[in-house]
């Protein structure tokens, strides 16, 4: 991209070198607008983070009032009312004893907060072996060297392999694709029960917390496991002194129609991480919701402290927006919203199936994902090389969507697939214009790849 606006990108250091970068002009509702005046619908809310969509006017005056009043504070010296605000309102939405809040700046942030917290846990206990996190084999937990080695993504790890501590993974609950070769009506969770295994192979000494994305994000969209799953998950952990960690950085805030994703299986962790839509992209925030058990040893302990955070954590400019955020959702009613517009949603990617190079289609609430295949009835992925869901997504911006593409780490995991989280304002006619868009643009892209059944 040259010249928009007499400006030009040749200092910028983006992500992709390659890529040609679409100029942003506005936002407005569900839509993008460019500098050409394209409208095109922000099919993935960024990266499943503007909840509300774009210009809403309430997080407007929020935002512009507080920064006004108070724009920043640090944390290690003093408080301000957003935040106190802030933590009481998120307190009352959150289960059993889990009513202490830690802010941070952004998802990875408070994932790393989670790992160091668990460790001082276990450490003011008088258990100085257990430092080690297990997670999942397709899992992403954050761009920090710390929630990067509790990342089961291959391709955001190997260039930074020797940088990482090397944490233990266990498998994936991907039924479509389940690597004990179960399906859910003869299941015996057994990738529950690998936790299990992974902690006795590494010694429960060694072991201080589990972490997993309730319902999987970006490694492999709305993968979600069975009923009954979590609740294997809690026992174990609480049998060898385990902390559970849910990273609801995608999937809390009502992105699958429930406040936090694991309402959906009634099971509750030691902590849970949150971002992306708790401020809807608004301002940078993240938030990590900690048991008191945590907190009480903490508390403690000689000294009293937790000696952790970041320059911008519990910024009041942030907390007035996440404020305003929720209220926005708890009265317009928009987590019930989300559950509604996905059953709708699911039908409609439901007729997608009709195109042989679509293998899998999930829809939890307003968190979609499509999985794409080369040849459906063995499930095998198209090679690494044909880039499908860098080239879908360049095909559905052309035509005025933009999703989110991705792929797993193996052919074992899966193959290609595209993100979508569209804005909880979405309706149901916008949605049917979303898959419309997905039909004409996997027929294109089908045509090219001369995939038949």
């Amino acid at each position: 991209m040259r010249g928009a606006n007499g400006l030009t990108d040749g200092h910028i250091f983006y992500r992709d070198l390659a890529k040609d970068y679409i100029m942003a002009e506005k936002g407005e509702g569900i839509y993008l607008i460019d500098k050409e005046g394209n409208r095109i619908i922000d099919g993935a809310a960024g990266a499943a983070v503007v909840c509300l969509g774009h210009g809403n006017e309430r997080v407007v005056k929020a935002l512009t009032e507080q920064a006004s009043i108070l724009a920043y504070t640090h944390m290690s010296t003093f408080t301000n009312e957003p935040v106190l605000r802030l933590s009481a309102e998120l307190i009352k939405l959150t289960p059993r004893r889990l009513n202490r809040v830690y802010f941070a700046s952004g998802g990875s942030e408070a994932v790393e907060t989670s790992l160091k917290l668990a460790r001082q846990y276990h450490v003011e206990n008088g258990n100085l072996q257990k430092y080690k996190i297990i997670s999942r084999s397709t899992s992403y937990h954050g761009a920090t060297i710390g929630a990067l080695s509790m990342t089961g993504h291959y391709p955001r790890r190997k260039h930074y392999l020797p940088l990482l501590t090397q944490f233990p993974r266990i498998s994936t609950p991907y039924c479509w694709r389940c690597p004990f070769g179960k399906v859910p009506q003869s299941c015996d969770f057994e990738c529950a029960y690998d936790l299990e295994r992974a902690i006795i192979s590494e010694d429960p000494e060694n072991i201080s917390a589990f972490i997993a994305e309730p319902i999987i994000g970006a490694s492999a969209p709305a993968v979600g496991p069975p009923r009954g799953y979590y609740r294997i998950i809690q026992k174990i952990c609480h049998k060898y002194d385990v902390l559970f960690i849910a990273d609801e950085v995608m999937t809390g805030y009502g992105r699958t129609g429930k406040f936090f994703a694991m309402e959906h299986y009634e099971v509750f962790p030691d902590m849970i991480v949150l971002s992306k839509g708790i401020s809807s992209g608004y301002s940078p925030l993240g938030a990590l919701i900690i048991d008191e058990k945590v907190y009480d040893v903490i508390a403690n302990a000689p000294g009293s402290a937790f000696v952790h955070g970041h320059t911008f954590a519990g910024n009041p400019l942030s907390a007035a927006v996440g404020l305003e955020v929720l209220r926005i959702i708890q009265e317009e009613k928009l987590v019930d919203r989300a559950a509604k517009l996905g059953e709708y949603f699911l039908k409609g990617l439901n007729t997608l199936k009709k195109h042989p190079m679509v293998g899998d289609v999930r829809c939890v609430g307003l968190l979609a994902g499509i999985e794409f295949v080369h040849d459906r009835k063995s499930r095998k992925p198209f090679p690494e090389e044909y880039k499908v869901g860098g080239r879908l997504q360049r095909i559905c911006l052309k035509n005025g969507l933009y999703v989110y593409p991705g792929r797993v780490s193996s052919i074992v995991d899966g193959g290609d697939h595209i993100l979508m989280a569209p804005p909880f304002i979405i309706t149901e006619d916008q949605l049917d214009e979303i898959v419309n868009i997905l039909d004409r643009s996997i027929a294109q892209l089908q045509k090219e790849l001369e995939v038949h059944e």
